[in-house]
């Protein structure tokens, strides 16, 4: 009787992997119908960065309950990300987790490895890590200004070179911005010029960078036109360098149809910019973010700039 009640597993199991292989054979043959190439089939990646909490947990979550696309949620603390995806994943958002430090160079090749050898390639990087002092922070000035650049803008621009050469044909690449680093925030016109210049090279801007931290440890900073805030100037690098890689992304990325912009999600309610008196929730500040990043193919006019509320603003 045992070995009759095995015999029947055994054939129970073996009729249940032939309809699983049946099943999927069937999918594969109606995609092929359907005119679908494996590309096609294949869910489109997307890395956002600093997704643990606040707007790019949102964005995340957007994205990754968006059909077709998949999302590699990052995080600089491994139970933190881990944590959130697994939210995600309840919530029925296709998700998977991997950590990340965007000041981190080998944290950042890790990453690329495992994206070129899972998925062979990218088509959505949203770079929301970031930081800011509270305004009750006690550090020196020029110690906040080195700490929140080396993180905003620096580990923005290392992130963005390691896997932009990863983005495929209609890849979008959405770098947050702030309205706290605006042009107009600069005191200096000779300054304003030098950011605005059409020409202005990813070298010369992390050289304007650099100015600023120096600047700020000599404590001219005020005088040579800069403001007051290490988290504006670090963004008003983010949005230059957003330009710099719109302009040349020919040249960076032969793929066609990659789109780079970048936006101010506003005042949200998070750990990095309070809970009491910010006017949105972090959902809301992550909605342009998730607009720009799931811009349909032939949106070319929309490249390489800022926007607020889904809608273009100036420098």
């Amino acid at each position: 009787e045992n070995s009759s009640r095995g015999r029947m597993h055994l054939v129970f199991v073996f009729v249940l992997v032939l309809a699983s292989i049946s099943f999927a054979f069937a999918l594969r043959l109606s995609a092929l119908s359907a005119g679908l190439s494996d590309k096609e089939m294949s869910p489109r990646i997307a890395v956002v960065t600093g997704a643990n909490k606040g707007i790019g947990y949102e964005i995340a979550r957007g994205l990754s309950l968006t059909p077709g696309i998949h999302v590699i949620l990052t995080a600089r603390k491994a139970a933190l990300g881990q944590d959130a995806a697994d939210r995600l994943k309840q919530e029925g958002g296709q998700v998977s987790f991997h950590q990340l430090d965007i000041t981190d160079a080998q944290s950042i090749q890790t990453l690329r490895s495992h994206i070129e050898s899972q998925y062979g390639g990218l088509d959505i990087l949203v770079n929301n890590a970031g930081f800011a002092f509270k305004m009750a922070a006690t550090e020196p000035f020029s110690l906040q200004a080195k700490e929140t650049l080396k993180i905003n803008y620096f580990g923005t621009l290392a992130i963005s070179n390691a896997l932009l050469p990863l983005i495929r044909a209609n890849g979008r690449i959405v770098n947050v911005a702030s309205q706290a680093g605006l042009i107009s925030s600069l005191k200096s016109q000779a300054l304003r010029d030098r950011f605005m210049a059409d020409d202005l090279t990813e070298k010369q801007l992390s050289g304007l960078m650099k100015q600023f931290i120096d600047d700020a440890q000599s404590g001219q900073h005020q005088s040579r036109g800069w403001p007051s805030t290490t988290y504006g100037v670090s963004k008003i690098g983010v949005a230059m360098l957003t330009r710099i890689t719109a302009r040349d992304i020919g040249r960076l990325n032969s793929n066609p149809g990659v789109l780079v912009n970048c936006y101010c999600p506003g005042w949200c309610k998070t750990d990095m910019a309070g809970w009491d008196r910010a006017p949105r929730t972090a959902a809301q500040g992550a909605d342009t973010g998730i607009y720009l990043a799931t811009l349909p193919p032939g949106s070319s006019d929309l490249n390489g700039h800022f926007f607020y509320d889904r809608a273009q603003r100036s420098w």
